[in-house]
């Protein structure tokens, strides 16, 4: 996990260079993002951030998600019903997703660069982000299917 304060100034510096507004709804959601060692959906970050912006909406978080994800700021990891954002580490990384209680986890292998490169010189595909994500049993419910 990147210190959370270093990736926060990272974001902020993004954002000022771009001339976006620094609403403090927007530095609070940065924040956040910036602390988080998991994967929170856009409802999970704005339950999160109510309390303290009660007026804040929901539209309000999917928005600057969105733009970070366009950024480069943050990925998307989109699963059915509902995506995830990993704001903390943005890089293309694996991720691996438990298909039963929906855990994610970061991967600790990097991605095969050369294996991207050649499949972008295969297929004529001009590839702007390689993302992974591989599906199965957690530690945890494998356990539990063994007992």
């Amino acid at each position: 996990m990147i210190d959370p304060e270093t990736r926060y100034n990272q974001m902020l510096a993004e954002l000022r260079q771009r001339d976006f507004r620094l609403t403090p709804q927007r530095l609070a959601l940065l924040r956040l993002i910036a602390s988080s060692d998991r994967h929170p959906s856009a409802a999970q970050l704005y339950e999160q951030i109510r309390p303290q912006f009660p007026t804040m909406s929901l539209a309000t978080v999917y928005k600057t998600l969105a733009m970070l994800c366009e950024m480069g700021e943050a990925l998307e990891i989109p699963l059915p019903g509902d995506s995830h954002y990993d704001g903390n580490d943005p890089h293309p990384h694996p991720h691996l997703v438990c298909t039963r209680c929906h855990t994610i986890m970061d991967g600790s292998a990097p991605l095969d660069g050369s294996a991207i490169q050649r499949m972008a010189e295969e297929s004529g595909f001009a590839i702007m982000r390689a993302q992974l994500t591989l599906y199965g049993l957690c530690p945890a419910c494998r356990k539990a299917e063994a007992q």
